[in-house]
């Protein structure tokens, strides 16, 4: 029997409609055997996973998703198996959640300029108690009428060009593998596939985030195309880097893939979570 392995979510901790609580709850009812909660800059919602993980019998991983600058870019790097009390990397995170509140202010007084009032406040409280994302922002507009969905929103106020971006620098490669690996941790560049780098960066991409320490890459994850799976087990091949996969959740409506739903790793990929002695747990447990 395969386990159900998924190593990329979000609760409400960042952008995801869940709690930790119900998320894990939601896992377990999908059928998934090994989850990583990987919420964006933040690793709060861990302990209370972990003690309801534990209840439902999930093996759950500790991670989080860190927001990088790169080449004026913004990429991903996924943290799994960290140590979310290492010192640096703890640091590092709370600098990082400071910056989005300064974003969101830029945000806000961009939208302020077209009319659109209230939308600081009206984000916050979708965020509640974590942290401030686009994603929010999106919420309040969608409810206040500005646009019939998320993606409307992003394409027509929040992204490059449009009046709610705000140019932010979050942290370097080179901190984000660090604090990864440090903490003990494997790091992972999140959803290559939607970075539109073209050809040519990516493969910089791949040799800097491999020179600093980072050993593996999302092959099949929700936004990935079958055409993408297959290009980037070949990218993983290529530098020697190790595969994982993750539906990247983030609830009803908000998600490319339902939980439960990721399909097999390509036969040529080394899985990132080989070795692990939580997968060994949840292969005894499907016994």
């Amino acid at each position: 029997m395969s386990l159900m392995i998924d190593l990329h979510s979000h609760s409400n901790i960042s952008d995801g409609m869940l709690s930790p609580v119900e998320l894990i709850e939601h896992a377990a009812m999908h059928r998934v055997d090994v989850l990583a909660l990987t919420d964006h800059d933040d690793t709060s919602g861990l302990k209370i996973a972990a003690i309801e993980a534990e209840r439902w019998g999930l093996q759950l991983i500790n991670g989080v998703e860190i927001s990088v600058t790169w080449k004026k870019r913004t990429l991903h790097i996924v943290g799994l198996k960290i140590n979310p009390d290492f010192p640096p990397l703890k640091a590092g995170l709370e600098k990082i959640r400071a910056g989005r509140h300064i974003r969101a202010e830029g945000m806000a007084a961009g939208l302020d300029k077209i009319g659109i009032t209230g939308s600081l406040k009206g984000a916050y409280e979708y965020a509640k108690e974590g942290i401030i994302s686009r994603t929010h922002f999106a919420r309040f507009l969608v409810s206040t009428g500005y646009a019939k969905d998320n993606k409307s929103v992003f394409k027509n106020y929040l992204v490059k060009g449009k009046p709610g971006y705000f140019e932010h620098e979050w942290a370097s490669l080179e901190d984000a593998v660090s604090w990864i690996v440090g903490s003990g941790g494997v790091a992972v560049i999140a959803h290559p596939g939607r970075y539109d780098l073209g050809r040519t960066n990516m493969l910089l991409l791949l040799e800097e985030f491999r020179a600093l320490g980072g050993t593996a890459i999302e092959v099949v994850t929700g936004s990935h195309t079958v055409d993408q799976y297959v290009e980037f087990a070949k990218y993983a091949h290529q530098f020697g880097l190790k595969a994982s996969q993750g539906s990247d959740y983030h609830g009803k409506g908000l998600s490319y893939m339902e939980m439960g739903r990721l399909p097999a790793l390509p036969s040529n990929c080394e899985p990132v979570w080989q070795g692990w002695a939580e997968i060994d747990v949840a292969e005894s447990n499907a016994e």
